[in-house]
Parts: C-alpha cells; sequence; structure tokens
C-alpha cells in the first residue's frame, strides 16, 4: 500500500508530505475527491499505470481532416499506434496528431500487451451533386417560412445534378438559378484557434442559386423548384412559403426578455449586437423562421418578443437629459415617448450611447461635477438616430447597464473603485502589461475590492477539457479558484465563488450571480484544448479572453503579468464572445491557465508546487492592475 497525507495545504502553508507518485494522485482525484489522507492499494497502482486513451472518447465523430490521441503509460517502454512508436514526454504522457479518411479510421495503440482501439469516424463536408434525376436531400433553400419588404432580393439555392437546368417558379414568375460550381468556403470561428482561418476554394458540384425582386404583397406561397435534364422535368415544392410585407401595416415586436439578444442576422451563427432592454419597441421589418428583423437593422428570437397588433410606428422625440447618484453608480436617465432601440460602443475615455427612431427636439442638458463624466456631447448623426457621446475622466467606466423605467431609458455608469491612492509611474503600461515591473516595495491592500471567481465547467456531466491520465478540467479548475481566493482574502479582498463544489452549474447562472454579486471584477477560470485539427504537441500556453472594451486592460496585463512572472508561453488575448465574458455590469475576464492536452504543459499544470505559484501570481496581478488603473 501507499499513504499519501497532508496533501492539501492549509492557507498560506506548504505541502506536508509529497511524493513522485504526485501524478499518480491526481489521476484518481475525480473518482476519489478531495482528502487529507488517501491509502493507495496494489490494484489501484497498478490501473492507474495501464495505457489509456482519454480523448477521443468512443465512437467519436468529426468533421476534421485530423485528430489528436490524447493519453499515457507508464513512462517505461514503448507505446505504438498501428504499428508506429510515437513521442511520449517524462511521465509517459502522449498527444500525436494523426490524418483521417472520410469514413472510419481506427487506432490502435500497444504498451507491452495492453492493447487499446480507437475508433473515430469523418463525416464528409462536401455536399455531392445526386446522380439521377433528383435534388440534393435537404438542399431546397430557402428552408423555412421567410416575409420581407417589398422590392428586397429574394435568394434560392438548390443542389441537383451539374448538367441540369434548374429554376424556381414564384407567384407566375420563373427565376432561372445558375451553377456556382466554385464556393469561398470560410473557415468557423474556432479556426483563429488553431491559425488555420483561411478561406478556401472548395468545389460545389451541382450548386445553383439565383434571386429576384418583387413588389407584390402579401402570401406568395411556396416556390416551386424545377429540374430539367435529357428531355425530362421534375418539379418540388420548397419547404419554406415567402411573404412580402406591406411597410404600411408592420407589426411592432416588444422585448419581453430582461435583455433581448440582438443579433446582425437570423440565426445564433451571427454576431450578438448590444442586447435590448425589456420593453424595446420596433417594428418587424422581417422574418425568418423563429427570428424577426426589426426596423433598426436588428434580428431576435420570436420567442423573446411580444407581437403588437399594427398600429402607430415605436418612435419617439426626446427633449432634456438629466443624471443622479445612485452609490456607486452614475444613472443618466433620458425619457422618451416609446421605449426605442439602442446600442453602445465603448472606447478608452469614451461611451457613446446610440438610440434609434429617435428625433431630438433637446434644447437643455443637466449634468453636474461627476466623478466619472467630464462632459456629453451629443448629436443627430441621421434621421432617426442620435449619438451622445460621453467624455470620460482619466479612465474608463468600470461597468454599465441599461434599463427601462416605464418609457424613460436609465442608463448607468459604474465609478472605478476607491482605492489608496500610491505614486506610480505605471499606469501607461496597464493596457499592455508587457515591460511592468511589480511594485514589491509593501502588499498592496484590497480592503473594500469584491472579486468574483467562476471556476469553470463541474458536475458529472462537464468535465471540461482532459489530461493525458483523464483528470478534469473542471477539478483543477476548483483547485485554482480556491487557491486564488485564499490569496485575495489575505490581501483584504472580499471573495465569492460560482461554485464550491463539484456541482453542475448552468452559464446563465453564472452570468446572473455576476449581475447580482456586482463584484469589481469577475474572472472565469479555465484550462484548454483544441479543435480536433490543432497540433497538441505543439500548442501550449497562457491566454486571456475578453468581450466589452472595459475588460481588455484587465485580459492584457493578467495575461502578460502571468506570463512574465512565471516565464510561460503565451497563446495570446483574444476578444471572444463567451458568456462569462459578456457581462456589462464589471470587468469580466475569462483566463485559460494553460492547455490540459499538452502533455508537458499538463505536467506543469497538475504541478502542487506551480499551483501555488500560478494562484499567487493571479492574486498579485489582480492586485497590481487595480493599484496602476487608478487616475
Amino acid at each position: 500500500m501507499l499513504e499519501f497525507c497532508g496533501l492539501v495545504p492549509k492557507r498560506g502553508g506548504s505541502i506536508a508530505r509529497y511524493s513522485t507518485s504526485m501524478k499518480l494522485l491526481h489521476s484518481l482525484t475525480p473518482l476519489l475527491g478531495t482528502v487529507g489522507c488517501l491509502t493507495l492499494t496494489a490494484s489501484m497502482v497498478q490501473a492507474a499505470q495501464s495505457l489509456s486513451v482519454s480523448y477521443p472518447p468512443a465512437n467519436y465523430q468529426t468533421l476534421s481532416d485530423r485528430i489528436f490521441l490524447i493519453g499515457t503509460a507508464p513512462p517505461a517502454g514503448t507505446v505504438s499506434v498501428n504499428g508506429q512508436s510515437i513521442v511520449r514526454n517524462a511521465s509517459g504522457h502522449f498527444a500525436p496528431s494523426f490524418p483521417l479518411q472520410v469514413g472510419t479510421n481506427r487506432f490502435t495503440l500497444r504498451y507491452g500487451q495492453q492493447t487499446v482501439t480507437v475508433t473515430v469516424t469523418r463525416i464528409a463536408t462536401e455536399s455531392t451533386a445526386p446522380s439521377g434525376l433528383a435534388f440534393g436531400k435537404d438542399s431546397l433553400s430557402p428552408a423555412v417560412d421567410m416575409a420581407r419588404l417589398p422590392d428586397e432580393l429574394l435568394c434560392f439555392a438548390a443542389i441537383a445534378p451539374p448538367k441540369a437546368t434548374v429554376s424556381v417558379k414564384l407567384a407566375g414568375q420563373t427565376i432561372p438559378l445558375i451553377p456556382r460550381p466554385q464556393q469561398i468556403e470560410l473557415p468557423g470561428n474556432a479556426a483563429v484557434l488553431t491559425q488555420q482561418n483561411r478561406p478556401l476554394s472548395i468545389a460545389a458540384p451541382g450548386y445553383f442559386e439565383g434571386c429576384t425582386r418583387t413588389v407584390l404583397l402579401g402570401d406568395l406561397g411556396k416556390p416551386e423548384f424545377q429540374l430539367a435534364q435529357d428531355g425530362q422535368t421534375i418539379t418540388q415544392t420548397g419547404n419554406g412559403s415567402i411573404k412580402i410585407l406591406s411597410p404600411t401595416r408592420l407589426e411592432t415586436a416588444a422585448v419581453t426578455a430582461e435583455l433581448g439578444t440582438a443579433r446582425t442576422g437570423p440565426g445564433t451563427d451571427y454576431s450578438r449586437l448590444t442586447p435590448l432592454p425589456k420593453g424595446t419597441q420596433a417594428l418587424v421589418t422581417g422574418s425568418e423562421g423563429e427570428w424577426v428583423r426589426l426596423d433598426y437593422g436588428a434580428w431576435i428570437k420570436r420567442s423573446e418578443v411580444q407581437i403588437l397588433s399594427s398600429g402607430a410606428p415605436p418612435t419617439s422625440v426626446i427633449r432634456s437629459v438629466r443624471s443622479r447618484q445612485a452609490g456607486d453608480w452614475t444613472e443618466v436617465l433620458f425619457p422618451l415617448q416609446v421605449p426605442v432601440p439602442v446600442s453602445v460602443q465603448q472606447g478608452d475615455r469614451t461611451f457613446t450611447l446610440t438610440l434609434y427612431n429617435t428625433t431630438a427636439q433637446t434644447d437643455i442638458i443637466r449634468l453636474d461635477d461627476d466623478p466619472l463624466i467630464e462632459r456629453l456631447d451629443w448629436q443627430q448623426v441621421a434621421p432617426g438616430q442620435i449619438q451622445y457621446t460621453f467624455n470620460l475622466k482619466p479612465q474608463q467606466q468600470w461597468g454599465y447597464k441599461l434599463r427601462y423605467e416605464g418609457t424613460t431609458l436609465v442608463l448607468s455608469l459604474k465609478h472605478p473603485p476607491a482605492m489608496k491612492r500610491e505614486e506610480s509611474s505605471a499606469r501607461s503600461q496597464v493596457s499592455e502589461g508587457k515591460n511592468f515591473t511589480p511594485n514589491t516595495s509593501h502588499p498592496i491592500s484590497l480592503t473594500g475590492i469584491k472579486v468574483l471567481l467562476d471556476p469553470g465547467h463541474g458536475g458529472p456531466d462537464d468535465l471540461g477539457s482532459r489530461g493525458p491520465t483523464g483528470y478534469p478540467e473542471k477539478s483543477v479548475a476548483l483547485l485554482m479558484a480556491k487557491l486564488v481566493r485564499d490569496r485575495l482574502q489575505q490581501k483584504g479582498a472580499t471573495v465569492v465563488l460560482t461554485r464550491e463544489t463539484d456541482t453542475d452549474l448552468p452559464l446563465q447562472d453564472r452570468v446572473a450571480m455576476i449581475d447580482k454579486v456586482q463584484p469589481t471584477l469577475a474572472l472565469s477560470l479555465h484550462y484548454n484544448a483544441l479543435p480536433d485539427d490543432g497540433d497538441a504537441l505543439k500548442t501550449k500556453g497562457l491566454a486571456a479572453f475578453w468581450y466589452n472594451t472595459q475588460a481588455h486592460s484587465l485580459a492584457a496585463f493578467l495575461h502578460h503579468y502571468l506570463v512574465k512572472t512565471l516565464k510561460r508561453s503565451s497563446y495570446g488575448v483574444f476578444w471572444d464572445n463567451l458568456a462569462l465574458t459578456r457581462p456589462t455590469s464589471t470587468p469580466a475576464v475569462l483566463l485559460e491557465l494553460g492547455f490540459m492536452i499538452n502533455p508537458d504543459e499538463f505536467d506543469w499544470i497538475t504541478n502542487p508546487r506551480e499551483q501555488q505559484r500560478l494562484a499567487s501570481a493571479i492574486a498579485d496581478g489582480i492586485a497590481e492592475w487595480l493599484r496602476v488603473s487608478q487616475p
């Protein structure tokens, strides 16, 4: 038997006993939980030392043209994949990549007398034209009901035999569809993580498309697709009907969600715009499936709005504007006749609010001496569109919120935290942090500072990424959050964790906690992996992700601070549309603290001494950023 005791250090203390078999303990942690003493039987040791593959899972399917195999075996000896030996690190971990053929791919791993077989199915991504007289399955577009204004472009597409003649009939009009043998394919957003986000020209035999316009009003019905080849003709009715809206009888949509998710197009693949506060009203100028288009250009899910009967367009004039203080916030009130759509654009020293469907009748604005706002400028930039630009004092707002109180829009701007001022010339380095020299003359007090830490993932079904031993991201993220919490508390900060145990916590609950707690800043702690076409052996390093401009400084500073302090590789600083970076009420940043799938970095991630150093560096980095962020 092997016994480990005192492996969980007390606050600020050191590990009492440490063995070279610590990596074995980490591999068993998901099964055993956190303990003070642990007795390992010979069978447990033998099981932990066997050949194992943690990724990909059984019967895995992917669109990628390659896959990496993440796993481990005892350091001594050789591991082979399909008869070829593979490279492993000193701990026995491996992460080789292999090309995939379309269809079933089998990989047989051997270590001594042990064998593990991994089956990966690559799914074909290119649409193939049908060989007979037929349209490609589910290829007729539009595939859902849609509505547009008169004279808007209506486009149709289908997959058919390359030499066929294809057309569409709609409301008595025949629209020819033209073959497009080549298409420019844009990779998914995740391709930037593997530096493969290059447009590709791909063959698209049998792809036909064509567009038209019409001023006919009403329900035009479903288009009839016609295919002719070798003297034979078939027709097929499309799935989506087409309606042309009357510009004088448009319906109104009123947002019913607390914050309606506005997007650039009709689907979740399209980019997010500034969320719309509950009560916002706008005309519906189009629809597509479950999405409706609002008159200022954004799309929103039909489930997040209530459709009102046709009536007067929801437009407004605005006259006076005033501000008021509400604790640590400045609230600016915009009295309106109806709740109109809004958008926000942030800069380093500016905050711009745009009101749509609004016309100014403004002669006077009251904005007293304010701790955050230096001056408010406004202009009617276009008919029905007003921009208000808040020129801020030495630093930007710490967060913002938008809500409607009746028909009055309330913009709340959060003041920077009050900290003891120190003479420092380091503030100019805060946005980068690359050449920053930490202040080591005396500890920085974080009294009055509240930090929310979010350990990523959690629960039986959300393990996150896994290292070569199968040790899950959720466990090391929770461990790290508690270590960082202890160090921040030692500096005087109040710390809130979104979870303190291995529980499943939905993303929306984590986001709601940020808005409820209203911390000085929020950090979500994660450990990284890659898409299947990445290189797990060559990719490593720390990364930071931000979304709102107010969080960029924190993300860049912490990233460069950790890289320099710990002498780790940099994976980069990314703008990313993530749930835990989207909250607007405070600077919110997501940190990826290394790659679980990289064998060497996994050893660093699970090294208890390095975990202590990382936790201290995160806490110190937060304190330094808060210090140099002061005006």
